[in-house]
């Protein structure tokens, strides 16, 4: 993230107001349209890919610490994957 200076960009006037709460130090400014995690770029798609594959593995009979080593995942992550594959599977088949 790169910052850009106030006094290059915001009225006078708007300045000194933030200043009234925030004087000299930075703050984060959201922008208008919040995207969701993972749009731009194919993050989303490889979790969901590879927590599918997971799950198919332990369905053929791989241990949660099996596809823990295989993943390089702790017990626990492997667990929570599981639990949400088999939750959207039972949701899916509503």
């Amino acid at each position: 993230m790169s910052y850009v200076k106030a006094e290059d960009i915001l009225p006078k006037e708007l300045i000194e107001a933030i200043q009234q709460y925030v004087d000299g130090r930075s703050i984060y400014i959201p922008t208008k349209e919040r995207q969701d995690w993972g749009t731009k770029t194919d993050t989303r798609r490889f979790l969901k890919e590879r927590n599918e594959e997971i799950y198919e593995s332990y369905m053929q009979g791989l241990s949660s610490h099996e596809l823990a080593v295989k993943y390089a995942l702790s017990i626990k992550s492997v667990q929570r994957i599981l639990r949400n594959q088999r939750m959207a599977r039972m949701d899916r088949a509503e």
